[in-house]
């Protein structure tokens, strides 16, 4: 079980960027994918998940509501994270991380995802 994050890199502050999460050795679709990041200096948060169980049901952090979309691609069997208007804050090492189950109160938690990925970075800079 792999997961593969990319997409990152540089970009200025207002510009957008799509993070792509891609899974082997088990079927994407089955699992609820989340999306976390990791601030030099900070602990890792979680940024965006939707149920895979109940798709009504979501998560957004704060800091990112109105500028950062989820969504997955089943015909690739992607989970990608469209991220615009950036800031220099957004910039992280940012995460892909799995578990076939996820409670709602829990899809922001880092203990209910079982399979990470190596991450990708963020770097938001003028």
């Amino acid at each position: 079980v792999q997961l593969q994050a990319s997409g990152g890199g540089l970009v200025q502050p207002g510009g957008s960027l799509t993070l792509s999460c891609a899974a082997s050795g088990f079927p994407l679709n089955f699992f609820t994918i989340a999306w976390f990041r990791q601030a030099p200096g900070k602990e890792r948060e979680g940024v965006s998940c939707i149920s895979n169980g109940d798709p009504t049901t979501s998560y957004y952090a704060d800091s990112v509501k109105g500028r950062f979309a989820y969504s997955r691609d089943t015909a690739k069997g992607t989970v990608n994270l469209q991220m615009n208007y950036l800031k220099p804050e957004d910039t992280a090492v940012y995460y892909c991380a799995a578990s076939p189950s996820v409670i709602s109160s829990s899809l922001a938690s880092e203990t209910a995802y079982a399979y990470w990925g190596q991450g990708t970075q963020v770097t938001v800079s003028s």
